[in-house]
Parts: C-alpha cells; structure tokens; sequence
C-alpha cells in the first residue's frame, strides 16, 4: 500500500534536491526520517548490517512503505572493507543519520569529533533517545512518553507518537544542517532526543490545555468524544460561532458549554442519534464533529 503521505516533491518545492543523505539508522524514527527526506529531493541511501533492519522482520509492511524510493545496501560495519566503503561514500556525503548509542558511535569511529575531522563538510544528525548525559539510556517510544506524562492507565497510546514526531525533528535537523553548510561551509552535528520529541508533544498539556479542567481537555462540552445511538462522535465545536450551532443543534438555551448542564445536555442530545444523523446535521449546520463505530471491546 503506498504511503500517500510524503509524495515526491515537485522541482519548486524540493529544498533538499542534490543533498545526498546517508542513514545508518534502523528501526523507525531513523528510516521515518529518511523517507522525509526523500520526499524534500534528496538521495538517500541506507546501509543495512546483514541481518537486515528489525522492522523487516516485524513489520514487513512498514518496512516496505518506509523504503520508498531508499537505495538500501549490505554493510557489515564491523568489517575493515565495509568500513572503507563507508569512509568513501562519506566523502560525498552530505548529512549522515544515525541513530546508535553514543558509545556504539565512538565504537565504530562515527562519533563527531572523528567524523568533523575526517570530513569538515559533512554534517550528522544524531537521533538518541534523551539528550545529553541520558543518551546512554534504554528507552523506546512508550517510556518516552510515559516520561512526558503521555500514557493514561495501563492502555498503549495509538500510535508511536514520540517515534514519528522524532522522526519530523530529525527531518527538520537535515534541513537546519544544510542551511549551516551552505551559509558557513562547513559541517555541524545536530542530535535529536526522542524524549525531547515526546515532551514537545506533551506541551499542550504542561500549559493546561489537555487536563481535565482545560478546554480541550474535557471541561469544554463542545470538545469531547460522546457515545450516540450505534457508535460515537468526536465533537470539536470550540470556537465560539461552533460552539453556538452545536447548541442550538442540542436545543440549549446557551451557548455556554463549560457549564455541567450543558455537557448533560449534549451528550443526551447526541445519545438519541444514529452516526447518520449526526453526519447530516453537521454537513447541514456546518459543525465539526466525526462519527465512530462503537468502541472495541477489550481484549
């Protein structure tokens, strides 16, 4: 299935056209990032060690839609041939991607200070998973935001949140790397944590707006997830002249929304009707709002 997501670029708007990308990274964040990367013109090429990147394995899917338009190659690092071959193509190079350790870069000869000298016009982007001192850390996308204050209950979050919004800010590294060659001349190194990923994510609701008290957190009755008569509905009437048609729609005598009567209200206006309805009413009305199916059932 092909990923609709990040098409090729067109010539006017490929800002990383003639950049050669080189990634080292496996797994998810690293390889998210390079098919952005892709997607703003540059040449990317990925080298593999022998057993393949994980996500092969696990997920064959992912891997094929992440791999787009990647040249993938065979290199064992712990090699001397493949490690010459890999000091080669890094002299023309543009920006490495990794995502190790940084005692496994230092292993492999790859951390900055060997690689600035090496090639003063490289630049590296360094995915790790916590900045600085903690970059030594075993972590993964779910104790990242579990750290952030992310993860509600024993449930998993939905998705890879602090994976893929790493991958963005690595992404962005690329670019905030090329700009640097191309003003100065010279390479720079740019790490991105994915902790810090995750705690950007979490800032809607350090400032208050995601706790059950802030306005898009629940206290808001327009901005809330209600059950209807064969499933649910996501409701996002916020703004004022939203928030007034969902009343009127509700039958409400105000357009205060913040009032505990007013979350009764809606939400036994919305319990009496089918998805279909209320798909109609907002078309009508113009609110927004989506319909669900029924929540799940656990597992």
């Amino acid at each position: 299935m092909p990923v609709t997501s990040t098409p090729s670029p067109s010539p006017s708007l490929a800002p990383l056209a003639g950049v050669r990308v080189l990634s080292l990274a496996l797994n998810l964040p690293g390889p998210a990032a390079l098919l952005r990367c892709r997607a703003m013109g540059a040449h990317c090429l990925k080298l593999e060690p022998p057993s393949g990147d994980p996500m092969r394995l696990y997920q064959p899917r992912a891997y094929a839609d992440l791999h787009q338009g990647i040249e993938v190659r065979e290199a064992d690092l712990k090699t001397a041939p493949a490690q010459a071959a890999l000091r080669e193509e890094l002299a023309r190079t543009d920006v490495l991607l990794t995502s190790f350790r940084p005692s496994a870069l230092r292993k492999l000869g790859l951390n900055w200070e060997v690689l600035h000298e090496r090639h003063p016009r490289l630049a590296q982007v360094a995915i790790v998973g916590a900045a600085g001192a903690r970059a030594e850390e075993p972590g993964h996308d779910l104790t990242y935001l579990a750290d952030a204050g992310l993860v509600a209950g024993t449930t998993l979050p939905p998705t890879l949140f602090a994976d893929m919004a790493g991958a963005l800010m690595a992404a962005e590294a690329v670019l905030q790397a090329v700009l640097h060659l191309r003003t100065h001349g010279a390479g720079t190194c740019v790490e991105v944590a994915l902790h810090g990923a995750a705690e950007w994510l979490a800032l809607p609701r350090t400032w208050g707006l995601t706790t059950p008290d802030g306005a898009v957190g629940g206290a808001h009755a327009g901005y809330r997830v209600y059950p209807c008569a064969d499933g649910r509905v996501a409701v996002a009437a916020l703004e004022p002249h939203f928030a007034r048609r969902l009343a009127e729609a509700a039958g409400l005598d105000t357009a205060d929304l913040g009032a505990p009567a007013a979350h009764r209200g809606v939400a036994a206006w919305i319990a009496g009707r089918t998805r279909a309805e209320l798909d109609a009413l907002a078309a009508e009305r113009d609110i927004p709002l989506h319909t669900l199916p029924p929540e799940p059932a656990p597992q």
